[in-house]
């Protein structure tokens, strides 16, 4: 039975081997102190890869220092943030065979705010505010300043920004390396026409609209290795009307196809405040749709906690890789419930051998479900 459960199987993404298709989420710690990762990080990271994933992603991972969601996120725009990098990804990489993924990304007018659990608003002056930047002068929100509209100028820097921190996730040892165009930040911003608003060759069509991204795209490919595998995260719906569509996000897929990308993380909203239909997996049939029409590997997220139905997600063709976010945080050991609870060895260290059921009677009380709300 174990070798026939698809959650467990490999998968082999520009000749780069995962050793199953679960995956951790990139989830924002806002724990880092001028982009530099801490022990914190350390810990985090370090548990959820001797849990044994195919694939970390850490969180996202700012391009520059405006390009933060607070000013406690990683980044890798500096040399200090660069050398702390390297050094948590030997350090985790010790723990367990996943893929070592950094993410980066740049928040734009969803910069310069509070934690959330400072109240996640924006930062006023006296808690060091910064200017934020976006296609147009549009805020996110009522109550949010107005972002300063992206120039020639920013563009040209920022496309540089990209690269340099793609540059720098390799050199720090980052096994792949993924753009993050969704959930309302700087890229997103660009692809929906809500955020959009420019008459000029960046603005109004998809062609436009999408000319910024794809520049992003292609400049973070060509700073790579041509072996690195290359992903991508979108929302792949605004969940509003007027804003970003699917079908708009399949023809956008296809464009970072044609540059390179291997994968697509699928996910949906945050670009602002919408009614989205959340229920235990509502993004898969989003996921379903790009891997149809676009061909990639396509990664599904979003409410998927229960291992039979991630193991559904797979089976059923829908994705080629399963991601979990906060089932992750609730319990870092969530790899060895799912492998016990399809029949599969859990990938236990060696230093936690003991915890098999064979081996120690407690083993016999521990739940063997999930909780899937």
């Amino acid at each position: 039975m174990a070798k026939d459960v698809r959650l467990f199987q490999p998968l082999t993404i520009r000749g780069l081997e995962l050793a199953n298709r679960i995956v951790v989420a990139p989830m924002c710690q806002y724990s880092a102190v001028d982009g530099v990762a801490g022990d914190w990080h350390l810990q985090h990271y370090g548990a959820l890869v001797a849990s044994g994933p195919g694939q970390v992603v850490l969180e996202a991972t700012a391009v520059e220092a405006a390009g933060r969601i607070t000013p406690y996120d990683l980044g890798l725009y500096s040399d200090a943030a660069e050398q702390a990098m390297a050094r948590l990804i030997k350090t985790i990489r010790q723990f367990g065979k996943a893929r070592i993924t950094v993410q980066i990304a740049h928040a734009g007018r969803k910069g310069s705010s509070q934690r959330p659990w400072d109240g996640g608003g924006p930062l006023s002056a006296a808690e060091g505010s910064w200017q934020t930047i976006s296609p147009s002068p549009v805020p996110f929100a009522d109550g949010w300043p107005a972002p300063a509209e992206i120039g020639p100028y920013d563009i040209d820097r920022l496309r540089q920004a990209f690269a340099d921190a793609a540059s720098r996730a390799d050199r720090a040892g980052a096994d792949m390396v993924e753009v993050h165009s969704a959930h309302g930040y700087l890229l997103h911003q660009f692809l929906s026409p809500l955020s959009n608003r420019r008459d000029d060759v960046y603005g109004g069509s998809l062609e436009n609209r999408m000319r910024f991204p794809l520049a992003i795209v292609r400049s973070v490919r060509r700073a790579l290795p041509s072996g690195k595998p290359l992903g991508i995260r979108v929302s792949a719906s605004d969940w509003l009307d007027g804003g970003f569509t699917p079908e708009e996000a399949v023809e956008y897929l296809i464009a970072c196809k044609s540059e390179g990308v291997d994968y697509v993380c699928v996910s949906s909203g945050g670009l602002a405040e919408a009614k989205i239909p959340t229920r235990p997996g509502y993004q898969v049939d989003l996921a379903w749709k790009i891997r149809r029409e676009t061909g990639l590997l396509t990664r599904a997220v979003g409410l998927i906690t229960d291992p039979d139905q991630a193991e559904a997600v797979l089976v059923n063709g829908r994705a080629d890789l399963v991601a979990l976010g906060r089932a992750f945080l609730d319990d870092p050991r969530w790899v060895w419930r799912a492998a016990e609870a399809l029949g599969v060895p859990p990938p236990y260290p060696s230093q936690y051998m003991r915890v098999q059921p064979k081996v120690w009677p407690g083993a016999k009380t521990r739940p063997r479900t999930l909780i899937t709300g």
